[in-house]
């Protein structure tokens, strides 16, 4: 009998198989030229940027970086490895919850509830999976923007209704509304948060909050890439006009406190199960 993966599953399993035959090098392999060792004794950042990336020679370059300084880099005590329902954190810090999947972002947000779901909802609502925060400061660090990516989502842990029938069905029981639930959850978040006192918050009728999914129009009607052959489609022949943002990952923030957001693995969107 096959066995019936998830999504997030046939996702991992197709990164084996190379999608980009182009012979360019990868991103580690020119960031390992590009630093000698002693540029990664010297920052940090470079050693992450190489640790990043998958390829060996990157990876050896900054192995051997760390292997060549004894220098500790933290000044906490190490939180023991472990796996619960609990968030650990180092003696003398705490951790509170900001915000989460499904809390109201836009004004007219529903109160979050997994068993009655709607696109409407989520499109004001935080959105899912997220692996980067950006700060735009509005007033030193009392004040700011919270930037958040939604790379991607788990169908068999968003709805429990088919998380039931995973095991016997696959995801044969998706439907468009399920669908339609999905692209609204991705995309990004930019929301306010202030500070009182030491504790933080979500400033909820701030006109700075924002929702963008793949389903959001955006307009390039200035700039190098306004009008650009490889923007152009047969629903915009002008290829200035954009159609939402899908699978980011990762991203970045702008000496001019703007805040870049970066799509990748977008070719997993297109299968059947």
């Amino acid at each position: 009998m096959q066995e019936l993966l998830t999504r997030s599953q046939a996702a991992e399993e197709a990164e084996n198989q190379a999608s980009n035959a182009s012979p360019n090098p990868t991103m580690g392999e020119i960031i390992a030229a590009r630093y000698s060792r002693r540029d990664l004794l010297r920052g940090g950042l470079a050693v992450t940027a190489i640790s990043a990336t998958v390829a060996p020679l990157a990876l050896a370059v900054s192995d051997k970086a760390r292997a060549d300084t004894n220098t500790p880099t933290f000044t906490f005590k190490e939180v023991a490895a472990g796996s619960d329902d609990r968030m650990h954190v180092a003696e003398g810090y705490d951790a509170d919850v900001l915000i989460r999947w499904g809390d109201p972002v836009l004004p007219g947000a529903p109160p979050f509830d997994p068993q009655n779901q709607t696109a409407a909802a989520q499109a004001r609502q935080f959105g899912y999976n997220n692996d980067y925060l950006g700060y735009i400061p509005l007033d030193g660090s009392r004040r700011g923007l919270l930037v958040v990516n939604h790379e991607y989502t788990n169908e068999e842990l968003m709805f429990p209704a088919l998380k039931e029938r995973q095991d016997t069905t696959g995801f044969k029981d998706m439907t468009e509304e399920l669908v339609d639930i999905e692209m609204a959850a991705h995309g990004v978040t930019v929301v306010e948060i202030a500070r009182d006192r030491e504790d933080w918050g979500i400033v909820l009728d701030s006109p700075y909050n924002h929702r963008i999914s793949p389903l959001t129009e955006m307009a390039a009607d200035d700039g190098p890439a306004a009008g650009e052959q490889r923007l152009q489609t047969s629903g915009d022949p002008s290829g200035k006009r954009i159609v939402g943002t899908l699978n980011n990952c990762a991203g970045g923030m702008t000496p001019w406190n703007t805040y870049l957001a970066a799509e990748e693995n977008f070719h997993l969107y297109f299968w059947t199960y």
